[in-house]
C-alpha cells in the first residue's frame, strides 16, 4: 500500500530545477565567481560571489577584513576586464605597494570619498551605471543607519548593470532589514581580538544570509604571515596617523 502524494507534490516534481526548496542551498539566476576561498565558495549559492548583485560585509569596530576577504576575487575581475574597481568612502587610503605586491593593478583603483551619506550612496550608485567599472566597493557610514529602500536601490542598480557591489557596514546592521543577497559577518579568530596588530589576518566568517539554509557553523580563513599583513598594518598605521582629527 503505498501512501498519497502530499498536496501540491506532482505537480513540483514536474518542475525539476524551476523549484527551490528552502532546506537546499540555492543556485543564482546570475553569473557567479569564485571568492577565492575553497571553503566559502562551497557554501555560496552558486560557488562564488555574485556578479550582479549588492553583497554586504559586516564587521566590528577596529576589525579590518574586507581586504583580506575580497582581493582574491578583485584579482579575477582584473583579469576578466580592463576597467576599474571604484572604491566609495574607504576609511583609510589603500596602502598600494602592499596591494601591487599581491597582484592587485593599483592604477585601476578609482578612490571617492564623498562626505556625506546621500552623496556615497549616490557615487555607488552612479558608478554602478559606468561602462568602464568592473565592480563597485562602498563603505557605508558606520554611525547613521542606511534605510532599507536606499539599500535597494543599489541593489537594482548592481543588478540592472550587471556589476557586483561589496558594502561594508557595521556588525550592528545584522539586525536590520537588507535586502542584500548575501550578508557576511566578519570577526577576528578566536584569541586574536579586533584593533589590535597581528602577526596574521585570519578571519572567523559567518553567513548570515543566502539563499538557503542557515550557516550552522562559522567559517575560519586562515590567516597568512608574510609581507602583505606588514604591508597593510603599516599603511594602516600611517592613514590613522595622517587621518585629520574628527
Amino acid at each position: 500500500m503505498t501512501s498519497s502524494p502530499k498536496p501540491g507534490e506532482p505537480w513540483l516534481a514536474g518542475l525539476g530545477e524551476a523549484v527551490w526548496r528552502a532546506d537546499a542551498l540555492g543556485g543564482t539566476p546570475g553569473a557567479t565567481l569564485s571568492s577565492g576561498h575553497l571553503a566559502l565558495d562551497q557554501v555560496l549559492p552558486g560557488g562564488g560571489w555574485p556578479l550582479d548583485a549588492l553583497s554586504e560585509v559586516l564587521q566590528p569596530p577596529g576589525l579590518h577584513g574586507e581586504w583580506r576577504l575580497l582581493l582574491p576575487v578583485l584579482l579575477r575581475l582584473q583579469q576578466t576586464g580592463s576597467g576599474a574597481l571604484v572604491l566609495v568612502g574607504p576609511p583609510h587610503v589603500p596602502f598600494g605597494p602592499a596591494l601591487q605586491a599581491q597582484g592587485l593593478a593599483v592604477q585601476r583603483l578609482l578612490w571617492v570619498n564623498p562626505s556625506q551619506m546621500q552623496a556615497c550612496l549616490w557615487a555607488a550608485e552612479q558608478a554602478l551605471r559606468c561602462a568602464g567599472v568592473l565592480a563597485v566597493l562602498a563603505w557605508l557610514p558606520q554611525d547613521l543607519r542606511v534605510r532599507p529602500e536606499q539599500l535597494r536601490r543599489l541593489q537594482l542598480a548592481a543588478q540592472s548593470y550587471g556589476k557586483p557591489l561589496f558594502a561594508m557596514r557595521p556588525a550592528q546592521a545584522q539586525g536590520e532589514s537588507s535586502p542584500a543577497v548575501l550578508r557576511l559577518l566578519l570577526a577576528p579568530l578566536p584569541g586574536q581580538p579586533a584593533g589590535q596588530a597581528q602577526d596574521t589576518d585570519g578571519l572567523q566568517l559567518q553567513v548570515l544570509k543566502r539563499r538557503g539554509p542557515p550557516l550552522a557553523e562559522p567559517l575560519q580563513l586562515a590567516g597568512r604571515q608574510g609581507r602583505l599583513v606588514a604591508g597593510l598594518s603599516i599603511g594602516l598605521a600611517l592613514a590613522t596617523r595622517s587621518a585629520p582629527p574628527g
